[in-house]
């Protein structure tokens, strides 16, 4: 491993490192470095290998797939594992999303969404809301509020969006019933204020806010934006890139809140670890989208698609969804119980395996050196955890949609140890 070591100097440092681990390979719930150490991996690599790593099932599709066809790129051929997965996905997303585009990442995901609805509509404005995160393209940048890093030193960035608050009630201190109302009623304001709604394309919502703190709305929200899209003929986006596939306990996010986007856009865990993306959307809407105006060269791989149709397979025969639905449920239960004990932790939220602690100071003020704490003691008793939110102290727990009791109750443990040690 001499060299392998040697050659991390020439790794770029804008990727700030979160664990020291070489992993030289990983299975199941499980990431191993080049001593053998085990790690629980609550990471996912953020929200990913939602069938755990390497499942065989996966695996097999992609070494098949990689011994017929690598790449076959969509203006010129169809290949089978691209119409298999449009099949696929046809059994799984909101009723009346019948058309597919694919890319390779969100961030394209979201910004193919993004101009599918200034096609659509021919208007050009945007609105999102406060803590989003959506991407790193120019683009995506502007949609992007969760932290001023992801924006600093790249300004001037594109026009044409329009910033809403999220219905993030522990931050505000109000009640569900009243965060809802009150950021309903700033669309509204915007509306009137800032873009018109004749000028404005669409409203791009995460169902559950990933990177700005794992924050479930309030259960009417989705439903208000819903309405207020209705009204004006604006187009809702919903980023299921972080929420989907499991994640919640349902196959997408939406689906708790009895709600179905015009345009949904996916990655993360679509492929259990391989590069690919989607946007979904009702078939006239794309038909609206001027042909040749959009594309990519390796969106829809060939390898890439085989694995996620695997994925999608894996998960309805193992009923990975509903173990995210009881898992989460009994991590939940646990979080809360520690939250008793120990009162710097100021929340705890979430819907499925997309469960969020957030850290608090007596005063109130965010205790982000407590979450970092907490999750460099994880780390030592090798469990794996990241942070979010704008203050980074909230901890998110994003367990492989496989995980066991067993497997909750081993990080419990090691969480406890290393909330002790820290408070």
């Amino acid at each position: 491993m001499g060299n392998v070591a040697s050659a991390e100097r020439y790794i770029s440092p804008v990727w700030p490192r979160y664990t020291p681990i070489l992993a030289v390979r990983a299975e199941e719930a499980y990431v191993y470095d080049q001593d053998g150490t085990r790690y629980l991996d609550f990471t996912c690599g953020i929200g990913v290998t939602n069938t755990g790593h390497c499942h065989p099932k996966v695996v097999e599709a992609i070494r098949q797939q990689a011994g017929h066809l690598l790449h076959g790129q969509v203006n010129i051929v169809y290949h089978p594992p691209l119409l298999e997965l449009v099949e696929e996905l046809r059994t799984v997303v909101p009723e009346g999303l019948d058309c597919f585009f694919f890319s390779n990442s969100g961030a394209e995901a979201v910004e193919g969404a993004v101009k599918l609805a200034r096609h659509a509509t021919g208007r050009p404005n945007v609105i999102v809301f406060q803590g989003s995160f959506h991407g790193r393209t120019a683009l995506t940048m502007a949609l992007t509020t969760s932290k001023t890093i992801y924006r600093a030193g790249y300004q001037p960035l594109p026009a044409g969006v329009f910033v809403a608050p999220y219905p993030y009630a522990y931050r505000f201190g109000w009640s569900p019933e009243e965060t809802e109302a009150f950021c309903l009623r700033e669309v509204e304001f915007l509306l009137r204020t800032q873009t018109a709604p004749e000028e404005t394309a669409a409203i791009l919502v995460e169902p559950v806010l990933g990177e700005g703190g794992y924050v479930v709305p309030p259960p009417g929200f989705l439903k208000g934006l819903r309405r207020i899209c209705d009204e004006h003929g604006i187009l809702l986006i919903a980023d299921e890139i972080q929420s989907g596939f499991g994640r919640t306990g349902r196959w997408f996010a939406v689906e708790h809140f009895d709600v179905v986007p015009d345009i949904m856009t996916m990655a993360k865990g679509i492929a259990s670890g391989l590069p690919l993306s989607g946007v979904a959307a009702r078939r006239e809407l794309m038909e609206r989208w001027k042909p040749g105006s959009h594309g990519g060269t390796y969106g829809g791989n060939a390898v890439a698609c085989a694995a996620a149709t695997a994925t999608i397979r894996v998960m309805r025969e193992e009923g990975l969804v509903e173990n995210a639905a009881r898992m989460g449920a009994l991590l939940m239960k646990r979080l809360r119980a520690l939250q008793a004990e120990f009162p710097v932790i100021g929340d705890v939220r979430g819907l499925g395996l997309m469960v969020a602690t957030e850290f608090t100071h007596p005063d109130g003020t965010p205790a982000k050196d407590v979450a970092k704490a907490v999750v460099k003691g994880c780390l030592r008793r090798r469990l794996m955890l990241l942070t979010c939110g704008p203050w980074d102290n909230t901890v998110r727990w994003i367990p492989p949609l496989i995980v066991t009791e067993a497997q909750i109750e081993e990080a419990i443990g090691a969480f406890r140890e290393a909330l002790a040690e820290s408070t």
